[in-house]
């Protein structure tokens, strides 16, 4: 085996999916309909794999999960594309740790998922707005992922709906939610399909390290 070296990444993540609102994988509960399909997305504001960069670079996964993904007894496939902007070293580094090769919370995550249907090189962009009332990702052809914060009648101006402590969270223990609306989901890549709007969407940071 490979050594692996010292690691660390720290930004932001977030998904759209086909669930309700409140999307209950984060509640460590079954999906609507006992389903959830969606698209997830890493933006990397600073890291490194050893002495190979990755500020800023993105990631994003298309998913398909049957049953609590949590319980350890869901049917879990997932596709990821990696940021055609890096370079092979950065490449290879991004296809290590999100595969799960580098130990730390990916490689747990890694762990439920039955299913590996490939990862490629594609343009990503991916946009957050600084006081998080919305996030955005695409891929030309392949991913089309828009959000907006969840507000409503008795929410401040300004102010997010947001979630402490959640227990599902896909990036790991301790984090804050911020929960969105979807306004369009459009995925055509590695089998899946999908054109869903309205449903519910989740902005999380992210800070994590390896190998341990």
């Amino acid at each position: 085996m490979r050594e692996i070296p010292g690691w660390h990444l720290a930004g932001e993540w977030f998904d759209v999916c086909s669930c309700d609102i409140p999307c209950p994988c984060e509640f460590a509960q079954p999906p609507t309909n006992n389903v959830c399909e969606g698209v997830l997305a890493w933006h990397i504001r600073e890291g490194h794999y050893g002495d190979t960069r990755l500020n800023a670079l993105n990631v994003v996964g298309l998913g398909w999960i049957e049953g609590n993904i949590w319980s350890r007894k869901a049917t879990v496939a997932m596709g990821l594309y990696l940021d055609h902007r890096a370079d092979d070293a950065q490449r290879e580094a991004l296809a290590t740790i999100f595969g799960g090769q580098a130990g730390g919370w990916p490689a747990g995550f890694a762990e439920l998922i039955t299913e590996v249907r490939g990862m490629e090189s594609a343009p990503i962009a991916i946009e957050i707005d600084d006081d998080l009332a919305g996030w955005r990702a695409e891929i030309p052809g392949a991913v089309t992922a828009t959000a907006e914060a969840l507000t409503g009648p008795t929410t401040p101006p300004g102010a997010r709906v947001q979630l402490l402590n959640p227990p599902g969270s896909e990036v790991g223990p301790g984090q804050l939610v911020t929960w969105g609306r979807a306004t369009r989901q459009q995925v055509n890549g590695f089998g899946f399909r999908s054109d869903l709007v309205g449903k519910s969407s989740k902005h999380i940071p992210f800070d994590w390290s390896g190998p341990d």
